[in-house]
């Protein structure tokens, strides 16, 4: 018999791409994974992915099968939260963006806790991956950069630079300008999560600037830390600098990014009525 955990596993492998990213969403072993879909297409009789090294494609059986489990998947969801939230408490599921400042975060949260009428739940992605999650009915809003989102309803909340960022005690730290140039040689810091690294690395490979990464992290707060200790140079949003390191112009670089909310809801939905996109706001204001 068809089930919801196997439509579940079969939706985040055409969102993700491939069987181990899949699980990895699903927080399953992959095994699980591939037997769950070998069951479901022995179950519809037709192979639901053509598999290669590198990629998996839905098959025509494949994409007819889609929006009815996206459908199932979105129903159950939705009869799970209204059987067991509190009838007084609106369950909120907030996607927040890895690249977020954990400060912003922890304001929205507070603003959150001191409001009876709301329960929020933070749920933390790749902001590629909260889309998904939010086409799929698995998070209510989505905090992050807004690239990549036409075609949604967004609320702009702030409009950023990225800066080439390095210890207060740089070598290059009280320079009024530098040239990739001036960067040969300096090991740089890698943020896996950025969402702009590919544009990053492009930069610098076009000027002839190959460094030594002697980090690469997918934690911004340890980046931040070994910033400030002087193990290398990187790229970061502005927000997510903190005390102790610097941040340097780079001639002719000028990446910016704007972040805001994701909502499909209307201005009288219980999401936006609860008032949390207010706490939102209010958390980039501080």
């Amino acid at each position: 018999m068809m089930d919801r955990l196997s439509l579940r596993y079969f939706i985040a492998i055409v969102d993700s791409g491939n069987f181990s990213r899949a699980a990895e969403l699903c927080r399953v072993a992959q095994p699980t994974v591939s037997a769950a879909i070998a069951r479901l297409e022995a179950e519809v009789g037709q192979p639901l992915f053509l598999r290669s090294n590198r990629r998996v494609e839905v098959t025509e059986a494949g994409a007819r099968l889609l929006p009815y489990a996206r459908r199932i998947e979105h129903e159950f969801e939705e009869a799970r939260r209204a059987i067991s939230e509190d009838a007084h408490t609106l369950h909120i599921r907030l996607g927040v963006a890895t690249t977020i400042p954990v400060q912003t975060i922890t304001r929205i949260a507070a603003a959150a806790l001191a409001n009876p009428a709301i329960r929020l739940e933070l749920i933390e992605r790749r902001p590629g991956e909260l889309l998904s999650l939010f086409d799929r009915g698995r998070v209510d809003l989505v905090l992050g950069p807004l690239d990549g989102t036409a075609g949604r309803r967004t609320t702009e909340l702030l409009r950023e630079p990225y800066v080439l960022v390095m210890s207060e005690r740089h070598r290059l730290a009280s320079a009024a300008s530098i040239t990739c140039e001036d960067l040969a040689g300096e090991p740089m810091l890698a943020r896996r999560h950025c969402e702009v690294l590919h544009r990053v690395s492009q930069f610098f490979t076009a000027r002839g600037i190959r460094p030594f990464f002697p980090v690469k992290s997918l934690h911004e707060e340890r980046v931040a830390a070994y910033v400030v200790a002087g193990l290398g140079v990187t790229v970061m949003p502005e927000s997510l600098m903190t005390p102790g390191m610097v941040a340097v112009p780079l001639e002719a670089f000028d990446l910016v990014r704007t972040v805001g909310v994701v909502t499909d809801s209307g201005a009288d939905s219980p999401v936006v009525t609860s008032g949390i996109l207010d706490h939102i706001a209010a958390a980039f204001e501080t």
